[in-house]
């Protein structure tokens, strides 16, 4: 499987705990848009002529793009790769964004997938974290969707939030389960440096968030969507059956991608590419046909290490002849870990195979890092 993922950095406005490069000045989206079809074409051949099976629109807020913006990515992929003709075609969406009108747009152009971003339904907490709509838009966007054909779809929620309490949160699960979704996306909110949230803890105006709360926040979510037949994939991705993410998948698998616009990055198995987090530089490199790239190596430590990170926190688990590839040290250490764990009650084995328990993914983080060389 080899993926595609598109980077738009541009949004109509900063959330207040969002640390992603993006503007939100849209007077160069053209020129942008430019640059994103000049790098499409230089990358043609990263993937050695394999057929993309997953695109994602990410960001940023792909939904900032007018028809005739996204049109022409559009043609530019179709012209130099080979897409899969069952391939998985994502878009990030804002509830503010969604009509009727670019929904046929994005229905004509084979989008598939939506993913929307809802993070909360309580409007008090989007005010506070400077999203641009309110509850009942979160929700009109969603069966709007549906309305025009969109099944697959999936939606983004927030937790950890200052004095949410377990019923309120509750609530708020049910009431996406509700809106009959087929994914849900569920993250807890970080204080990342370079964010207005940041700041304010710097400055001792953020209280931190208690640990007991997030990982009762975790426990609830789980629980709720098992209730409601959803299966937990990865810590952070609940879906129906058949509604996986085909492109988070393939990241967790390690399969290759490629990334396009400023700050993505890609992967081939041997090395990885960071394009630089500048529009004005990106588009500038661009335009004299260099690419704004920086590459890494990988090695065998650092394969080692993705593997753990990408594969622990999934359903599939880490897997001990796979660990061995690596080199016998690595495989020596994660086994003697991991049966501590084990013991601990903190992780599973079935097959060669190991998995965190429930009492395992509230600490997943902690365990990876434990593991890490």
């Amino acid at each position: 499987m080899s993926g595609l993922y598109i980077h738009i950095p541009y949004c109509h406005k900063a959330c207040n705990y969002c640390n992603f490069h993006f503007s939100t000045s849209l007077k160069d989206i053209d020129k942008m848009v430019d640059a994103i079809c000049i790098e499409l074409e230089i990358k043609k051949g990263y993937l050695n002529n394999k057929a993309v099976e997953t695109i994602y629109f990410g960001g940023g807020t792909p939904s900032i793009l007018n028809s005739a913006q996204i049109q022409k990515i559009f043609d530019t992929i179709f012209y130099y790769y080979t897409v899969s003709p069952d391939a998985e075609i994502t878009l990030e969406a804002n509830p503010e964004d969604i009509t009727a009108k670019i929904l046929s747009c994005w229905k004509t152009l084979g989008i598939n997938r939506l993913r929307i971003g809802i993070q909360s339904f309580k409007d008090d907490y989007l005010n506070w974290m400077n999203r641009n709509h309110s509850k009942e838009d979160a929700i009109h966007s969603v069966k709007l969707a549906q309305d025009n054909g969109f099944e697959n779809i999936s939606i983004d929620l927030i937790y950890g939030l200052p004095n949410l309490t377990a019923d309120q949160w509750r609530a708020e699960i049910k009431t996406a389960v509700q809106l009959n979704v087929p994914h849900i996306s569920s993250y807890c909110l970080t204080i990342e440096e370079k964010t207005v949230f940041g700041h304010l803890l710097q400055k001792g105006d953020f209280a931190v968030i208690p640990e007991e709360l997030t990982e009762s926040h975790l426990l609830i979510l789980m629980e709720e969507l098992e209730l409601a037949d959803f299966e937990q994939y990865e810590i952070s991705n609940f879906c129906k059956p058949g509604f996986e993410s085909k492109h988070n998948s393939s990241y967790w698998k390690r399969t290759s991608y490629i990334g396009i616009g400023p700050g993505a990055h890609s992967y081939n198995q041997t090395s990885r590419q960071s394009n630089v987090s500048n529009n004005r530089l990106y588009m500038k490199q661009l335009n004299d046909l260099i690419l704004p790239e920086s590459t890494e190596i990988l090695s065998d430590k650092d394969h080692y290490n993705e593997y753990l990170l990408t594969r622990l926190r999934t359903k599939w688990g880490i897997k001990l002849h796979e660990m061995a590839e690596f080199s016998p040290i690595h495989y020596a250490k994660v086994k003697e870990s991991l049966i501590t764990f084990v013991q601990n009650g903190f992780v599973y084995e079935i097959d060669d195979t190991y998995l965190l328990t429930k009492k395992g993914k509230l600490l997943a983080d902690e365990i990876t890092l434990q593991l890490m060389l």
